[in-house]
């Protein structure tokens, strides 16, 4: 974490100190929570709609923070004038100029990843693989924004040789601050998806915001695209990208500078072929498993080789890294039911992306006695989004799932369109080939019905964004 007396960081961020006797302070690491504060800290007081940090300054500074950032448009309270203060004209703003600045001062390499789906695998998958040899820090969790990444890079030791941080976005402009911050040395972009369509207009607006990742990308440095989707390959927009930095392609068309073939499906690893068009042959990789299922893990993974190759780790050490993942939860989490049945968690979100590559990965899996699609609503879709939910649901077929389970208003458009593709009424009865289609508007009837209907042989796949709280369907299923 970053450690530099409270002179340092005022230049760094950009302010001032209230008085200069408090310049040789010492600042170990940050923190936005005054309820978490650790010895020696800067506290960083945000200011959002409902809440104002600075309220709380007192408060970190009495549990232990060395000093505080302070807004210059707020005035000091008599209980805070002798305090270590920076003052800055905006605290939010002088968070990230500070990451920035550290990030300078930093002997470390970066990793950017972004896209609409994907992203957080990746991620975990780059970080595992690169830590086979390397000190490596990833993003926590999901703090991938305009907050939660500069806190990442914040927390960076000076040792480290690797940052693999998450870039998440809901407008544009988010990812080119993200990537100014981060600067990668390699960026991926797994891929273009429908997430956020409602503040970006269409797919060719989301491949462009997700493209502002180049703007950080250092000279010399190597952005990984999906080559699979043709709003990345498109040779026109390549053409317009700078020729400052490589570009190489990952998917499973054989096209790809690396690309996946002769895959094997489970419910929990898959296994592929790994080809590199004369970019990494000499790596040996061959044949590879990773711990997860599904195509689109697969083109995962090829990312987080393909960015391994780029920084030399050996073939043996890359594949080690893959087959020892740790995942961050529900994203395709399997576990067991309360009797025994196969549960996929992958709750964390959705959109149509994402959530027809689930179905896609339940249509390949086999060996089940019912395979059960059990969806939520995918919000922030925008104008279309009773479409689109509709077009989900014309997108499962009997050949892909036994039985088909929604919950939340837009998705019953999704069960009243697979009911179609099933020839059945939207219903909770079973006809007679055993497919079900039922849609639901309270999660605990959902969630009642299905523990009555579910046997030991089943799968069940449970995914809906994150405002449908999912993951509790998948909870009440693993209590008995």
């Amino acid at each position: 974490m970053i450690k530099r007396t409270l002179g340092a960081i005022a230049a760094m961020c950009g302010g001032t100190l209230n008085n200069p006797i408090f310049a040789d302070i010492g600042i170990v690491g940050v923190t936005k929570d005054s309820r978490d504060v650790r010895q020696g800290q800067l506290y960083i007081p945000l200011v959002g709609d409902h809440f104002d940090g600075h309220d709380f300054t007192g408060s970190a500074l009495g549990g232990g923070a060395a000093a505080s950032l302070w807004q210059s448009d707020r005035p000091v309270p008599e209980s805070l004038a002798g305090s270590p203060l920076v003052v800055v004209e905006d605290t939010l703003a002088a968070l990230q100029r500070l990451a920035s600045k550290y990030r300078d001062e930093l002997a470390v390499r970066v990793i950017g990843i972004t896209g609409s789906n994907g992203k957080t695998t990746t991620k975990d998958m780059v970080a595992s693989v690169l830590g086979a040899v390397f000190r490596v820090h990833k993003t926590a969790g999901n703090l991938n924004n305009h907050i939660g990444l500069p806190l990442t890079v914040l927390q960076l030791d000076e040792t480290i040789d690797i940052a693999v941080l998450e870039m998440g976005m809901s407008g544009f402009g988010e990812i080119e601050l993200l990537t100014t911050i981060g600067k990668p040395d390699i960026a991926i972009i797994t891929n273009i998806g429908d997430a956020h369509m409602l503040q970006l207009g269409s797919r060719k607006g989301i491949a462009k915001a997700k493209l502002e990742i180049v703007a950080g990308l250092q000279h010399g440095g190597l952005l990984l695209i999906n080559g699979d989707e043709p709003l990345l390959a498109d040779g026109a927009v390549v053409a317009q990208l700078p020729s400052s930095f490589e570009i190489q392609t990952f998917g499973l068309g054989a096209g790809n500078d690396w690309h996946g073939g002769s895959l094997t499906i489970a419910t929990t690893s898959s296994t592929f072929d790994v080809s590199a068009n004369g970019k990494g042959d000499e790596y040996g990789l061959g044949h590879v498993t990773i711990p997860l299922p599904g195509q689109h893990n697969v083109t995962n993974a090829l990312a987080a080789i393909a960015a391994a190759a780029r920084l030399g780790v050996p073939a043996d050490r890359i594949r080690q890294g893959l087959q020892d993942i740790q995942l961050t939860g529900m994203r395709i989490e399997p576990m067991r039911a309360y009797n025994g049945a196969m549960v996929l968690n992958d709750a964390y979100n959705a959109n149509p992306t994402a959530v027809r590559a689930a179905i896609d990965l339940v249509g390949e899996l086999a060996g089940y006695r019912r395979k059960w699609l059990v969806l939520g609503d995918m919000l922030e879709l925008g104008p279309d989004e009773v479409e689109m939910h509709r077009e989900i649901g014309a997108y499962i077929t009997p050949a892909k799932a036994d039985a088909v389970l929604t919950y939340g208003n837009l998705s019953r458009h999704t069960a009243a369109a697979a009911a179609e593709q099933f020839g059945t009424g939207v219903e909770p009865a079973e006809r007679e080939s055993g497919s079900i289609v039922q849609s639901f508007d309270d999660k605990d009837i959902l969630i009642a019905w299905l523990r009555s209907q579910l046997q030991p042989e089943d799968l069940v796949l449970v995914k809906g964004s994150r405002g449908m709280r999912m993951e509790q369907v998948v909870h009440a299923l693993q209590h008995d």
